[in-house]
């Protein structure tokens, strides 16, 4: 309790307005994105269209390897980044443990913050909790990909649909949308996943400064909303 009175008292109010501006950005564009790719606007949104036409797909093929192969694929991302951040969560506890030293090296930088050892364990604190956040989202995305693989294994063969005569264009559209859905979740998870190592790239600016934080974190926002709004991959899947 002490030294979280002591952390209020000492961090100037342009390092709290830094840090308020960070969360309300991530958090506020995070709503945003979400909000539009209601409205299919988004990269992950046609992505997800993209995702459930593939599932729709699978129900008119007989050997179904090959989609389980893509689905392997697809979740080989995730699991590079969890085992990554596993990597860089043991890194920045390693500082934790070490932080005088630490903040030593990180004063012979040129530019960076002189702050007290106490704000210095904050920003690394911030900084642990943001990879252990993308560590659950990946792990998360993980187990999605390995249910969407069951859906696949266990959907009906070609022709038992095709025995089901005028029912089979239902049955099938109902398989794309739960096999669908539970891929495009998974696609999700991955995506707040590494939303999250960009905003961490936010919060090492604020060993230098909190103004370039705060520009840092505008920095990346825009960096995202243009790759999930604006790219030419999005112009490409809409077409």
């Amino acid at each position: 309790m002490k030294n979280f009175l002591d952390v209020l008292s000492e961090l100037p109010w342009l390092d709290w307005l830094a840090l308020a501006a960070f969360l309300a950005g991530w958090v506020g564009y995070a709503t945003f994105a979400r909000r539009q790719g209601f409205r299919e606007r988004s990269l992950l949104a046609i992505s997800n269209r993209v995702r459930r036409q593939w599932m729709l797909q699978t129900t008119f093929r007989d050997n179904r390897v090959l989609d389980g192969v893509v689905v392997q694929s697809m979740s080989s991302g995730p699991s590079f980044f969890a085992s990554t951040t596993i990597l860089i969560i043991g890194g920045l506890l390693a500082m934790l443990s070490t932080t005088e030293r630490v903040a030593e090296l990180v004063k012979e930088i040129p530019f960076a913050a002189r702050t007290s050892v106490l704000i210095f364990d904050m920003k690394l604190v911030l900084l642990t909790g943001i990879f252990v956040h993308a560590f659950f989202r990946f792990t998360w995305s993980i187990r999605q990909y390995s249910f969407g693989a069951l859906l696949v294994g266990a959907a009906a063969d070609r022709d038992v649909f095709a025995a089901m005569g005028e029912k089979a264009a239902a049955q099938r559209e109902a398989f794309a949308d739960r096999a669908g859905r539970v891929m495009a979740l998974a696609a999700e998870a991955f995506n707040d996943g590494l939303r999250a190592y960009y905003m961490a790239f936010a919060v090492v600016g604020w060993f230098f400064s909190p103004l370039f934080f705060m520009v840092a974190t505008t920095g990346v926002i825009y960096v995202l909303y243009q790759r999930e709004f604006r790219s030419d991959v999005l112009e490409a899947l809409r077409g």
